[in-house]
């Protein structure tokens, strides 16, 4: 006579019976998420985003309510400063003259690499260089960068006539799953943290005359250009943005593994999930948020990261956003045959063209 049902399960070994009912639930409730947060997304973005493209200020007003809930999900801590910003001598940053600046924050103090080329013949653009995951602000100038990813990129801006902000946040996987833990209990995040943090580090670097405060943009690397993602649609003195080694389908690369692709989901980069992101926030949409202001992504077709076919599907559309305004010339895309590294000549070109 054939078992089915409860009565299969009370025949199996008490130990396995559990187990298997355990999983076969894990694996349903998976299966629930999937839908939910792929499969269901279009329709539920749909429902989320009511974009005007009557004009640029019509899209910037019709956004306005998802920029609102971009940021609770951040939700940044206010943070101001409570002294007087510090500027000292920073001599690892050779051939160019660097300073730490600090700035306090109670608690809290926000840190970075200020530098201003010398000789300026006025006020100079910034460009905020945003390091990426198990880097430093000293590695966006060159230092202890034994594969070349980061190109020296802050050299190269500063010799092509920009100032050069590069902001200190925290870097170790260990250390961000920590934190990230805690800003969950406290009702924050740590992108938000590091958020409020650059803010204070922009106010005190554009308190400096040499600096043009209407010509500022973010250049981010891998977790950098997680930042420029995160930080560009909240802070509208960024007037240009640069993602290297970030822009993803979103959907796919934290929920679906793949072998073409690391899936965060598989990863042990807990800090990498934030409460909410995908209810409307995949990156093409995300890009509406940054709209009309010009975009760039950087993505090597040998970067690990993501798929490169559904990078260009991704990007083609956070594209319609710029299209539909006709300013398609201020979102490009640089999909070459390298790897998860800096684009020295296109974004160099990108932000002389808009800065």
């Amino acid at each position: 006579m054939l078992l089915c049902g409860t009565s299969l399960l009370a025949a199996q070994d008490p130990k396995a019976a559990i187990e298997s009912r355990n999983n076969a639930y894990g694996a349903e409730i998976e299966q629930y998420f999937r839908d939910t947060l792929v499969t269901a997304y279009p329709q539920r973005a749909a429902r989320a985003w009511n974009r005007s493209y009557r004009s640029i200020d019509a899209l910037v007003k019709s956004v306005a309510p998802n920029r609102e809930r971009y940021r609770r999900m951040l939700n940044p801590p206010a943070l101001k400063a409570t002294g007087p910003a510090r500027r000292e001598p920073f001599p690892r940053i050779v051939g160019l003259q660097a300073e730490w600046l600090t700035v306090p924050l109670g608690p809290l103090k926000a840190e970075g690499v200020l530098v201003i080329p010398p000789n300026a013949p006025g006020p100079v653009p910034l460009v905020i260089a945003q390091h990426g995951i198990g880097s430093f602000p000293e590695r966006v100038f060159g230092m202890d960068d034994p594969q070349n990813l980061y190109h020296d990129y802050g050299h190269a801006l500063a010799a092509a006539g920009f100032a050069v902000l590069a902001p200190m946040n925290l870097y170790s996987v260990e250390k961000r799953n920590r934190m990230e833990r805690l800003a969950r209990l406290a009702d924050t995040t740590l992108p938000g943290i590091e958020f409020a943090r650059m803010q204070a580090l922009l106010d005190a670097a554009l308190a400096d005359k040499r600096i043009d405060g209407k010509r500022v943009g973010l250049w981010g690397i891998s977790l950098g250009g997680m930042a420029t993602m995160f930080w560009t649609p909240l802070e509208p003195r960024i007037r240009c943005a640069i993602v290297t080694a970030w822009f993803n389908h979103r959907r796919n690369k934290m929920v679906i593994p793949d072998k073409r692709y690391s899936c965060f989901l598989e990863t042990t980069e807990e800090h990498a999930f934030f409460r909410g992101w995908l209810t409307e926030f995949t990156d093409s949409d995300t890009a509406s948020l940054i709209c009309p202001r010009p975009l760039l992504i950087q993505h090597g077709k040998k970067d690990g990261i993501a798929y490169w076919p559904q990078v260009m599907e991704e990007y083609e559309a956070a594209r319609e956003h710029y299209r539909k305004l006709k300013i398609e010339d201020r979102i490009g895309i640089d999909m070459h045959e390298g790897g998860h590294e800096i684009r020295l000549e296109s974004g160099l070109a990108f932000l002389k063209k808009w800065l």
